[in-house]
């Protein structure tokens, strides 16, 4: 909230939160074709006409949910002191960041996976894709380049390589937990393998980063 904000602007920060809040739960419980504006409005203490007044409509309100879900991601990122870590702690730190926030931010997955079904037409709309995007990759591109300086990294290394590893790895435990459940009786969330699962993806991560690279 900015300095010297009114009663009045406090108080629709205050409801395009909540909004936000319960449209989360409902996109990524029903998707957004299931999804219905008049029963998030009836979840929340506005109506359906404020909604649209807010976000235009549905489309609107969805695409709030999914900027409002990765802006949440990318803040933690930033907050990791990467700068002050050896290059191997701060990557395995910004992986296991990344576990745990998508361990507990379930509804952040599946709407990653809603918004795939959809070939990302509605992100592709958001006027904050670079706003979303250029956090992670300045994260990231810090810890690769001061590893490459200290003789540690590989030098082919390409930030958003790291990235889609980081994340592939904590989507998947996340959208297939329940295939993969029935078709190898594994829950790839079950609290005695986290531990294991946390300082797997720590490894990957790092093995990749120190490896030889390419000749």
């Amino acid at each position: 909230m900015v300095a010297g904000a009114t009663p009045r602007s406090r108080d629709a920060d205050r409801t395009r939160a909540e909004i936000i809040d319960v449209a989360t739960r409902e996109f990524s419980d029903q998707g957004y074709a299931g999804a219905r504006v008049d029963e998030i409005a009836a979840k929340t203490s506005t109506t359906k006409r404020m909604i649209y007044y807010y976000f235009g409509g549905k489309e609107g309100l969805y695409l709030a949910v999914l900027e409002q879900a990765y802006r949440h991601i990318r803040s933690l990122e930033q907050q990791l002191d990467v700068d002050h870590l050896e290059p191997v702690d701060a990557l395995r730190q910004l992986a296991e960041l990344t576990f745990d926030h998508h361990e507990s931010h379930q509804d952040f997955v599946r709407l990653v996976a809603i918004e795939n079904i959809h070939y990302a037409q509605h992100l592709q709309r958001s006027e904050s894709r670079e706003v979303l995007a250029a956090p992670a990759l300045d994260v990231l591109t810090r810890i690769m380049e001061r590893g490459r300086a200290a003789g540690l990294f590989r030098d082919d290394l390409d930030a958003l390589d790291v990235h889609m590893i980081i994340s592939g790895f904590c989507v998947f435990r996340g959208a297939n937990r329940y295939t993969f459940r029935a078709i190898f009786e594994r829950d790839l969330l079950d609290p005695g393998r986290r531990d294991h699962l946390r300082q797997m993806i720590g490894d990957m991560v790092v093995a990749y980063v120190t490896s030889p690279g390419a000749p």
